[in-house]
């Protein structure tokens, strides 16, 4: 089966990529780079050349698949360790091996000390996240899941910017391992009741419903910390302020993805009855998220915690999505998952880029930006756009879908989820506004717009976020497919 092949050559590649880093001495920095880019870009081409070979259904071998889970004996007994892909999880791969080059090309003259070290940890995340994306166990899914922490920690905590790094990675490391250990405790139960931890196993049956109950409070507390919905989203803004801007680039583009994605995973499939029992509550929370998070965005004075928060608020629209428990809903979640991690990513790299050059990131010493940097105020207005879900951007069709399905659910839930849209525009346009129009500021001696290696990084960014607006069908065909097939199949 070729999926089988292209998802080992994926792993094979990282695992060879992370041996050749090992073995390059440490004072050969550009030999270092240029290694980890490469293998990096060889990834990115084989999780390319994975999603080619899915059909016009989104469904790559789909009945193979399912044929070859169900010919597997149990994972612990028998030593087999079970990998797959679908048109769910085939999109978070391609993102996460997107990210990872642009991370090492975005810290390429940022990174003073240890740079093999923070190489490595960049390639060993990745590979963490290729696993949690494709796991079809549970246990084998949570001990990825906890794995991507030590690389995380060790980015914030040994690489972030200013003198409160360490604090933050523990903040990090200790809200999404507390939050963890509820999970486990709901795979435990799992385990007891049914003799699996197998997911396509676990699809197929029909638990208790209080049983059912116990299990979900265990993952949401879990998986709410880590997309992170409020009241459990005070480690984020932490983190990404002293992250370095290749740790704010895989916080906000992959990592709060895997909360979303657990939802998509195990809320309906395993959890219907559950769901369905704690949809309202979720709903409540989400639209919360949306509205009090968009609040906070708009009076924050530090760039990169502005944008920190504004991930709360659009996260907020993913789980209202996904509770909506609709075909549009569903949809609407991954596209604008995938959409957040594009243009998110890019406004933090765009911070970075004034950060490098004038070492603050409070919004009041900038203004003026359009005449000393016009190629960056250009790009700046570009991904500033996209952020409020302007037409032919990812954003819109993410968002327009995921108010679809509010709507439908209920007219008060859309009324009230719209809100976030135009207090979005709202610290968007103020945030651009105050750093790139009026007067030069008077506490910027220089401002040297983005060179070749810069714009080339956001190149793709910007190029993506553009395509998928216009396109968007090249991706909603496969996600809707696939999840019509599992519809049919498990739910």
């Amino acid at each position: 089966m070729r999926d089988k092949k292209m998802l080992g050559l994926i792993y094979t590649l990282l695992l060879i990529g992370a041996l050749h880093v090992m073995f390059i001495p440490r004072e050969n920095s550009i030999k270092l780079k240029l290694t980890a880019l490469q293998w990096t870009l060889a990834t990115l081409t084989a999780t390319i050349i994975l999603w080619i070979s899915f059909d016009g259904e989104g469904q790559f071998q789909a009945t193979q698949i399912i044929e070859w889970i169900s010919s597997t004996t149990d994972l612990w007994s028998s030593g087999m360790v079970v990998f797959a892909v679908d048109g769910i999880s085939i999109f978070f791969i391609i993102l996460t091996a997107l990210l990872i080059p642009i991370c090492i090309l975005i810290s390429w003259n940022s990174i003073k000390f240890l740079l093999k070290e923070f190489l490595l940890c960049l390639i060993f995340l990745e590979i963490l996240l290729m696993g949690v994306f494709t796991a079809l166990d549970l246990l084998l899914f949570y001990i990825l899941f906890e794995g991507i922490l030590i690389p995380m920690f060790l980015i914030i905590g040994i690489w972030g910017a200013r003198e409160e790094k360490v604090l933050a990675s523990y903040y990090f490391f200790f809200y999404t391992l507390i939050g963890s250990v509820f999970m486990l405790l709901g795979i435990f139960v799992l385990y007891s009741n049914t003799g699996t931890t197998d997911y396509q196993t676990l699809c197929g049956l029909r638990l208790d419903s209080e049983i059912q109950k116990w299990v979900f409070m265990g993952f949401f507390v879990s998986l709410a910390i880590k997309i992170p919905k409020i009241p459990f989203h005070i480690w984020l803004p932490q983190a990404h302020v002293e992250a370095p801007c290749a740790g704010s680039v895989m916080l906000a583009g992959v990592l709060l993805k895997i909360g979303g994605y657990g939802f998509i995973r195990f809320s309906w499939p395993i959890l219907p009855e559950a769901s369905e029992y704690f949809a309202p509550l979720i709903l409540t929370l989400s639209l919360l998220a949306v509205i009090y998070g968009s609040l906070t965005t708009c009076r924050q004075v530090d760039f990169k915690r502005l944008i920190a928060y504004s991930s709360v608020a659009h996260m907020g629209l993913v789980t209202l999505g996904i509770f909506t428990h609709t075909i549009q809903g569903l949809v609407a979640a991954i596209f604008l998952m995938l959409a957040h991690g594009l243009v998110s990513s890019s406004l933090f790299i765009i911070v970075t880029l004034l950060y490098e050059r004038h070492h603050t990131r409070l919004i009041k010493y900038y203004r003026g930006m359009t005449i000393t940097m016009p190629i960056f105020a250009t790009i700046m207005l570009l991904m500033t756009l996209a952020n409020i879900a302007v037409p032919l951007s990812c954003n819109f069709v993410g968002e327009f879908l995921s108010l679809l399905a509010a709507f439908e659910y209920s007219i008060i839930v859309g009324v009230l989820a719209s809100l976030g849209m135009v207090l979005g525009a709202a610290y968007s346009l103020y945030l651009y506004n105050r750093v790139c129009f009026g007067n030069s500021s008077n506490y910027i001696i220089f401002s040297r717009d983005v060179n070749r290696r810069e714009f080339y990084v956001l190149l793709p960014l910007i190029g993506l976020t553009i395509l998928m607006g216009i396109y968007p069908s090249a991706i909603i065909d496969t996600v809707k497919g696939t999840i019509i097939f599992q519809e049919s199949h498990t739910w």
